[in-house]
């Protein structure tokens, strides 16, 4: 993504709108009061200036809902701080001074957020408004230059504004990589095991349809076929569907009544007892249906009886099928790993949605198999030692709130960064001036540079953790508020209660700041309530020396309301940011992530099944079109023959997927098995010290020994020899139909490689002798299994 990711967007959207509530809440109070200190007789003029910054403040309001043109956003702007430093001179007084000291310092100050993107304006706006307050003052005082600290004293608040705003983003930031790169490892194995589950789901489909389809063509020497067209054209198009895009949800019921019973001597009579309907996901209903589709197929080849009974209900929120037979049965443990139709079709799909299915069997007593889903994807594991299998689906609300602990915990140490930076810069340069330049003042002095000092310890404490990426402990907090009270208390008795939040108090503005990075992770109201004790303080010192005057009190309410009123607002503002932000950010990243995910997983599942399909394209498809559409017969033995040895090759990738120490036997004991249900005699025999073999180059050994085995009509020896250097599997077919041009090739399964296999054959009557070699010196580099 080239533009802001959720974490600084929606920061940099809730500092714009808290830049122009703050401002335009400040406006109209400090305006009112300015209005009541001021004359009577030039009350009509100041409301003439202030009335249209007021009017300007709620155009850009309105602006928050609806964007107006860059152009008039910033004339407005501009005209705010202009009107107000005009009426300075109208205003008259020191209460005058102080509300547009408050106005503009507010408004600098605000522009930093309300601009953020747009730096440029923000500055050209912060310089508009100490000309204006310069103008303003040199025309309250002629013959008087403007005063310069004030003037300076903007400049560094709008410096600290910045500053502060680019602190705050950088954490935005850094929250948005550190999430990126959490949710990219996530997409990662995600799109992994979604495309496990398309893989399993592709096996099963294929074992379910080509794979059983073509075995029985190979093995079969029956007079009736004429089931034989349609299913090949059914295997075709399950095998053209894209699997793993199911949606919705569908009745299973429904699905439940379409089982196919077969046909002819392989048709099971189904008796269906159902409570419907059964509302599903498409993803489990689907894998129900193909699971019962392939129990069914088992009862008919194995259970030695042609009825079985289906059911199905509801269970909690979830559904139950059973499919029961009086067959034969058979011990669940003893079926072997390579045999895919309990471990795939049956037991693997239901893995792969999150629900469990069950067979449970004995010898002699018939089957019963249950699937089970629930809508938690609850794991439910038999009491009775028969197979299952259960995949519990992970919350995903762990990764979401992890995510917004993570933004929420970047912003509050970027917010706490920013008011340490503010308190070591408004202590070390304005405060710091305001105490050496009124040392007379301070009844004593010694006792306001012990307050300054002190009050430096606490920021110094608090760098000491926040420097280093740590929370202040709750104890150093706590004895630090204690501090900062205390210098606040400090201030306010040892000063004229006249100066107080004057020119001479240096601690009146400054203690909040250092009390805001102490309490940034609680409540607001903490904060308020510090806020309140430190006016308290204030207020108690000003009406122990007696009631102050109407003016007096307009300028120290004017007063407190630009500094504390201020520092609660930011208070306010960090708890948005905590609370409403970050989740909201957590929130729009996770669905971003959703999407960039199911983009991911779509495209790797489509190209996926176009290599699949392509791999099947060269045998598989054109022997079930053919055999679909008539063109070749299962009576011809060579199509029996090529039958056998598509089918052997699909077992062998089938066994691909087996967890066993020798990958290269397993697979090859997988295509002896195909040879062996067609009436071969086959021996194998290993040698030598097994190893690694990677799985391009097992495929290259084991296919040309796959055609062998699929031609021989009698016996087969099979030898695997182990060298330190080399691998060789050979084959000696004995009457063997030789294979050598049926212009067969072996299909690839998965990514080109440059491994070296060198094959090599003879043939002696009806005999044939094929032996296939990889040197492991001369071996690229490719993948191992």
């Amino acid at each position: 993504m080239d533009g802001p990711r959720s974490s600084e967007r929606l920061v940099i959207l809730a500092l714009e709108r808290y830049g122009v509530w703050l401002r335009s809440t400040v406006v109209c109070l400090c305006s009112a009061l300015g209005v009541v200190s001021a004359d009577a007789a030039d009350i009509p003029l100041a409301m003439s200036l202030l009335v249209p910054a007021l009017l300007a403040c709620g155009v850009r309001l309105y602006a928050l809902r609806r964007p107006l043109p860059f152009a008039l956003l910033w004339t407005l702007d501009a005209a705010v701080v202009v009107l107000t430093g005009l009426s300075q001179p109208v205003l008259g007084g020191e209460g005058a001074d102080v509300m547009v000291e408050a106005i503009v310092s507010i408004s600098v100050i605000t522009f930093q957020h309300e601009w953020a993107t747009r730096p440029l304006p923000g500055v050209a706006l912060a310089a508009l408004g100490v000309v204006a307050c310069a103008l303003g003052d040199n025309l309250s005082s002629p013959g008087h230059g403007p005063e310069l600290i004030p003037l300076v004293r903007l400049v560094f608040l709008a410096g600290l504004s910045r500053a502060a705003y680019l602190i705050v983003r950088a954490r935005a930031r850094a929250a948005d990589r550190s999430a990126a790169l959490r949710a990219a490892s996530r997409r990662e194995a995600d799109v992994a095991a979604a495309r496990r589950a398309a893989e399993r789901e592709y096996l099963a489909t294929l074992h379910d349809t080509a794979s059983a389809t073509l075995l029985m063509v190979s093995q079969g020497d029956g007079l009736d076929w004429s089931w034989l067209p349609p299913r090949a054209r059914q295997d075709l198009e399950a095998l053209s569907a894209v699997p793993g895009f199911e949606t919705g949800s569908v009745d299973l019921a429904a699905l439940l009544g379409c089982v196919p019973e077969g046909e002819g001597q392989a048709r099971v009579r189904l008796k269906t007892h159902i409570d419907g309907p059964l509302a599903v996901p498409s993803g489990p209903g689907l894998a129900i249906f193909n699971g019962v589709r392939e129990a069914v197929t088992n009862v008919a080849r194995h259970a030695g009886v042609r009825e079985a009974e289906l059911r199905a209900w509801t269970e909690g929120d979830g559904a139950v099928v059973e499919l029961s037979d009086a067959g034969r049965g058979f011990d669940p443990q003893s079926v072997p790993a390579r045999r895919r139709g309990i471990n795939g079709s049956i037991i693997g799909r239901m893995h792969a949605v999150g629900g469990s299915a069950t067979v449970i069997s004995h010898p002699g007593t018939g089957t019963r198999v249950q699937w089970r889903w629930h809508d938690r994807a609850r794991a439910l594991q038999p009491a009775d030692g028969a197979q299952a299998t259960a995949l519990p689906s992970l919350p995903r609300d762990r990764a979401h709130t992890a995510v917004v602990r993570l933004i929420r915990r970047q912003l509050l140490h970027g917010a706490q960064l920013a008011a340490l930076l503010i308190s070591l810069l408004s202590q070390f340069t304005l405060s710091l001036h305001l105490l050496t330049a009124h040392q007379g003042v301070y009844r004593p002095a010694w006792a306001q540079t012990a307050a300054f000092v002190c009050l430096a310890a606490v920021a110094a404490t608090g760098a000491a953790f926040l420097l280093r990426g740590r929370q202040i402990p709750p104890r150093v907090r706590g004895w630090s508020l204690g501090v900062v009270l205390a210098v606040s208390a400090t201030g306010a008795f040892t000063l004229p209660p006249e100066r107080l939040t004057g020119a001479e108090d240096w601690a009146f503005g400054v203690v909040g700041w250092h009390a805001l990075f102490l309490l940034a992770d609680l409540r607001v109201r903490a904060f308020a309530a510090f806020l309140g004790a430190h006016i308290g303080l204030n207020g108690t010192a000003v009406f122990l020396s007696g009631v102050p005057t109407a003016a007096e009190s307009a300028t120290m309410g004017i007063s407190a309301i630009s500094i504390c009123g201020f520092q609660l607002s930011v208070g306010v503002l960090l708890t948005h940011l905590l609370d409403g932000t970050a989740p909201a950010a957590g929130t729009a990243a996770a669905q971003e992530e959703e999407l960039r995910t199911r983009e991911r997983i779509h495209e790797d599942m489509q190209r996926d099944h176009k290599d699949r399909y392509r791999a099947l394209a060269a045998t598989t498809v054109p022997l079930l079109a053919g055999l679909g559409h008539g063109v070749l017969s299962p009576y011809d033995e060579e199509v029996r023959l090529r039958c056998g040895v598509e089918a052997a090759r699909m077992r062998r990738l089938f066994a691909e997927s087996d967890a066993v120490l020798d990958p290269l036997l397993n697979e090859l004991r997988a295509c002896v098995e195909v040879a062996e249900c067609q009436g071969v005699t086959v021996s194998l025999a290993v040698r030598g010290q097994r190893g690694q073999v990677p799985l391009e180059v097992r495929r290259k050994l084991i296919d040309p020994v796959t055609v062998i085995l699929g031609h021989t009509r009698s016996t087969a020896r099979v030898t695997v020899v182990w060298t330190p250097r080399t691998v060789r599997v050979s084959v000696v077919g004995v009457d063997c139909a030789d294979g050598r041009n049926t212009g067969e090739a072996a299909p690839s399964h998965g990514r080109a490689t440059d491994a070296k296999v060198s094959v090599a054959r003879t043939t002696r009557g009806g005999s044939v002798w094929v032996e296939a070699s990889w040197s492991k010196s001369t071996a690229s580099e490719v993948e191992l299994t």
